[in-house]
């Protein structure tokens, strides 16, 4: 049975950005429920093939029939190693749409939306061996302090850490709404739902690692696209979009490329246009789209 996702965001903008060829390889590694990867399809010849990768079992429900598709069950940190498995050493180009996806934001049981009471849980990967539970549970209190503070940039991250250790002290801090009542003191009304986005934030980029795994893509993206090929990602958080505009300038994280002899450096790609944002009208059709962020890239040598 088919799942209900949500309509695709900036679906011409991303699948136009990476220029297809009728006969080419593709790769859309978040396939959530699919609608960037039927775009694509739509645009391919016969010939054409399209590799989809998702970690979520609820995203195998919406694989396509279509004998160019194949859906590879898995996280995108891995690319390399299984489209090689597959028999694919270079691809023209690559799709990218990061974050928790409208199904998993709606599916209550999930525990990735302030909307709904759940089990803390938050993984993508149902599988996924630390929850939310763990981390708010079983982590230290420097190790909160930390992850709060780089991945939610909560300025009180320290005596949001120490309250948690505090209520769970007392009893384990199971639900949504546990948690939500163990940190009331630092949720004033006007910017409770907020603070809280912020540290669900927090938690699940932590349980799903994924700062690190988009580092491990990105890295491997100069090696698997041919000379030419494109990369076409968005972001919804400055962390993410942050690490995406220095690779793209630059093919690192921190610091500056070496210059040669005569001052020059080499990068693995160019900038493709501008960066690209949903227009309002997408923005009041699908509210997930309000912070998106597209950046566009090509292959050099």
């Amino acid at each position: 049975m088919e799942m209900e996702y949500h309509n695709p965001v900036l679906l011409k903008e991303t699948v136009d950005g990476l220029n297809i060829k009728e006969d080419g390889v593709y790769v859309d590694v978040t396939f959530g429920g699919g609608g960037h990867s039927k775009e694509i399809l739509n645009r391919l010849g016969e010939h054409g093939k399209l590799y989809a990768f998702d970690q979520d079992q609820d995203a195998l429900d919406n694989a396509i029939d279509d004998p160019r598709f194949t859906l590879i069950n898995q996280n995108f940190r891995h690319l390399k190693k299984f489209l090689r498995f597959y028999g694919v050493r270079k691809a023209d180009g690559i799709l990218g749409d990061f974050g928790v996806s409208s199904h998993q934001f709606d599916k209550a049981e999930r525990g990735f939306s302030l909307r709904f009471e759940a089990d803390l849980d938050m993984r993508m990967n149902q599988e996924g061996e630390i929850s939310a539970y763990h981390v708010v549970n079983e982590y230290d209190e420097e190790d909160l302090r930390s992850i709060l503070s780089l991945y939610g940039e909560l300025r009180n991250a320290k005596a949001i850490a120490s309250q948690i250790v505090l209520e769970r002290s007392e009893a384990p801090i199971r639900t949504t709404e546990n948690l939500r009542v163990a940190l009331q003191r630092f949720l004033p009304k006007h910017r409770e739902h907020k603070i809280l986005a912020q540290i669900y934030q927090a938690i699940r980029i932590e349980v799903n690692q994924e700062i690190e795994v988009l580092k491990e893509f990105l890295m491997q993206t100069q090696e698997v696209l041919e000379e030419g090929g494109r990369i076409s990602l968005i972001s919804y958080h400055s962390l993410e979009d942050r690490l995406v505009k220095r690779y793209i300038r630059n093919g690192l994280f921190e610091g500056e490329p070496e210059k040669d002899f005569y001052g020059r450096v080499e990068v693995p790609f160019k900038k493709v246009g501008k960066l690209i944002i949903p227009s309002n009208e997408e923005i009041k059709t699908n509210n997930r789209a309000r912070s998106a962020k597209l950046r566009i890239a090509e292959r050099l040598k």
